[in-house]
């Protein structure tokens, strides 16, 4: 069952050719996990959804509010026979019909789904994933690059690439030749006591996880963070390399080209954010 602004409906095609989202991108979405009831990091994913709205210049109705946002995502996880799984929840927020690339209409329409996950909590995953840089196309800096749009032709096209040339991921560039995420998640990289991850201005996600690894690092009395640019010739000088996202929570990096890592510093930050997720 989806929810469309409120209305529940089991018929998936939902999308027709005047809708704006599909027909310019001009559409945001969060992914968001939930366990058993319990909505992980809500207000992290609420405000980022409210500020990308304001840089889309959308108008944001007054009942957006983020108790309205709790409300319906476990009203639909309810009418799905959720609420006692765990589940990946999409929010997908679009323009109103009207206009061309010039909206005549800033007014908004939701659409929530849900899907049930198998992990209630955050687990090491210590299989084989090995990565390489996607190369054919690149990231610009800047802000837009920062949001969750339907414009992701780059992580589509990676994805592609990766599964031709027997790759689990690939880490992408940006327009100046620096590493600035993997296909579905940030980046951090781990040299000696030092963590690092690229910032926010080098064109990565404004990940909610990586936001939570952050906050937890800053903490670390046996670590330091360094948010900088990360060169492609630092990935083979590395320690350990792993990626984040809100559904995974941290994948560990084994191999990049002839260079294999541990995931020392991946398992004691699981641990943490473990924690953190059910004290929260």
């Amino acid at each position: 069952m989806i929810n469309i602004n409120g209305n529940f409906s089991n018929n998936n095609q939902i999308l027709t050719p005047e809708n704006r989202g599909y027909s310019y991108g001009d559409a945001l979405f969060e992914t968001i996990k939930v366990s058993h009831g319990k909505i992980l990091f809500l207000e992290d994913h609420y405000f980022r959804l409210m500020a990308s709205m304001r840089i889309m210049r959308m108008e944001i109705p007054m009942n957006y509010t983020m108790e309205f946002f709790e409300t319906e995502i476990l009203k639909t996880i309810e009418k799905n026979e959720l609420i006692n799984n765990s589940c990946r929840v999409k929010i997908q927020v679009h323009r109103n019909f009207g206009g061309l690339y010039l909206p005549t209409n800033k007014e908004v329409s939701f659409i929530i789904s849900a899907k049930k996950i198998d992990n209630d909590f955050y687990l090491l995953n210590e299989e084989k994933h090995e990565v390489d840089l996607f190369k054919d196309f690149y990231v610009a800096p800047g802000l837009l690059s920062t949001l969750k749009t339907n414009s992701k032709s780059i992580n589509v096209i990676g994805s592609i690439y990766a599964k031709e040339n027997d790759l689990d991921n690939c880490l992408l560039l940006n327009t100046n030749k620096n590493v600035v995420e993997a296909l579905n998640g940030n980046l951090f990289l781990v040299k000696g006591n030092t963590i690092k991850t690229p910032p926010i201005a080098d064109g990565c996600l404004k990940g909610i996880m990586r936001q939570q690894i952050i906050n937890i690092i800053e903490l670390l009395p046996d670590y330091n963070l360094d948010e900088s640019s990360i060169s492609p010739f630092e990935l083979q000088k590395a320690d350990e390399l792993f990626t984040t996202n809100v559904i995974q929570g941290i994948q560990p990096i084994t191999k990049y080209r002839k260079k294999t890592f541990t995931n020392n510093v991946s398992k004691l930050l699981l641990q943490k954010i473990n924690v953190k997720v059910r004290l929260g």
